[in-house]
């Protein structure tokens, strides 16, 4: 069965994309740490970050820095911190997190926001992207 990540970038989910290559996909955290909270994953689904092969490996740190930068130049924040767990789905993703403090990067403080909140934060994103 494919992960949930691998339906939202085949459109079987609804998601607020942030950016996409051949290899890649962004788009913001629906549960987000904080405003603009963006995941980067691979299109091929592979569970574990260091089961990547090196290109992909590269590629995606390569994507992520790209979309992290437009993050920086979009939302309010010191920086944008960028952390791997993977316990939660079985596809490698990246967090991309905007962080004013250390409570931003813990995963116990959540924000909420409505879809038109969504859109707009996403759109300031990509507006970024270079």
């Amino acid at each position: 069965m494919s992960s949930i990540f691998t339906r939202i970038i085949n459109g079987e989910i609804p998601c607020y994309k942030i950016a996409e290559d051949e290899a890649f996909f962004a788009f913001l955290d629906i549960n987000p740490n904080s405003v603009g909270h963006t995941l980067c994953v691979p299109k091929k689904e592979v569970d574990k970050i260091l089961d990547l092969d090196e290109a992909t490996y590269m590629g995606l740190m390569a994507f992520s820095r790209k979309v992290g930068l437009a993050i920086e130049n979009a939302v309010d924040c010191q920086r944008v911190g960028i952390t791997v767990i993977g316990l939660e789905v079985p596809h490698v993703h990246i967090h991309l997190i905007p962080l004013n403090g250390m409570g931003d990067a813990t995963f116990q403080n959540k924000v909420s926001l409505t879809k038109e909140e969504f859109e707009a934060t996403a759109e300031k994103i990509r507006t970024k992207l270079k």
